[in-house]
């Protein structure tokens, strides 16, 4: 089949989780249920935080940010797949599929950069608790985060743009449930060496980089917290970052598991797999994590629930 310029393609072919037709409902129950339960248990970090005074602070701004890139991150690829199968159409637009890479990009490496930020935080909360507020200043906090909107939002722009200068043959089909760059690249039936140099380049700064970061700021938070002489110290000191560590295992080693199998193997099945956990599972059990393991959030959330009963009560 001869290549195509671009500009003549009018959709790709998503082929999804399976193939297999019996397997369609169960996994259009599973994923909306997973996907509603995201959006559910994200939506209330977010309402918790923002309804009760005692949790506006660095740390509870930066995962309520979170909360929200999480449930973003799932509706960029969810809505699409449960469509599909629910009007047994694979297809999905030639823009369609580019606007699903850019804001895929954007919202996980949103997610990463805000681990980052609150592995930071950590570290300045533990290391340096005289000089927290001046250090993480609401404003600072705030300003942080539009920086890094800007930077991530003209990061995904470049990688959208590069796809646009590609080739495609019609009708091509991606083996996964929603339109991903490194896939999308490698079905080009045009040169996509510079495509490559910059995908991978950028996942060494974005996925590499963040994580040395975090890596340090849990070294020194490591060594400070030894030097407490305490045992409930050194417990009271490092509880406050085991919510955060499970959530920096769980999105490093699922991304981890999406970057391997796509390197490594020519199994397209494992590569979905492996994104399955990282785009749909991890913000998944984030809230989970967050609303288990840490009193302040469980505690706002009784007080957000108990709130109207109380209204209800004053005379």
């Amino acid at each position: 089949m001869e290549p195509s310029n671009n500009t003549q393609i009018s959709r790709f072919l998503l082929l999804g989780l399976a193939k297999e037709a019996e397997l369609q409902p169960l996994i259009f129950g599973l994923f909306l249920s997973m996907y509603l339960i995201t959006v559910f248990g994200n939506l209330l970090i977010i309402l918790a935080v923002s309804s009760d005074s005692h949790l506006h602070t660095p740390m509870y701004f930066f995962l309520s940010n979170l909360s929200f890139v999480d449930i973003c991150f799932t509706s960029t690829a969810i809505p699409k797949m449960l469509w599909n199968i629910q009007t047994q159409c694979k297809g999905i637009t030639y823009e369609g599929c580019i606007t699903q890479v850019y804001f895929y990009i954007l919202f996980a490496d949103l997610d990463d950069i805000l681990l980052s930020v609150m592995a930071y935080d950590r570290y300045v909360a533990i290391c340096h608790p005289l000089h927290y507020t001046v250090i993480m200043s609401p404003h600072l906090c705030g300003l942080l985060v539009l920086i890094w909107w800007v930077l991530i939002a003209l990061h995904s722009l470049l990688h959208s743009l590069m796809v646009l200068r590609l080739s495609f043959c019609p009708e091509i089909q991606i083996p996964h449930f929603f339109c991903e760059l490194s896939q999308l690249v490698q079905l080009a039936s045009s040169d996509n060496f510079l495509n490559n140099i910059v995908m991978h380049f950028a996942a060494f700064l974005m996925g590499v980089g963040l994580f040395a970061g975090i890596l340090y700021s849990y070294s020194k938070i490591v060594s400070c917290v030894c030097k407490i002489s305490s045992a409930r110290g050194r417990y009271k000191a490092f509880s406050t970052c085991v919510s955060h560590l499970l959530v920096v295992s769980l999105f490093y080693f699922t991304a981890l598991g999406v970057y391997l199998s796509s390197a490594a193997t020519h199994s397209s099945h494992s590569s979905t797999i492996a994104s399955v956990m990282y785009s749909v599972v991890t913000p998944l059990l984030n809230p989970f994590v967050y609303s288990l393991r840490n009193q302040d959030i469980k505690g706002a959330l009784k007080r957000f629930y108990f709130m109207p009963s109380l209204k209800d009560q004053i005379p």
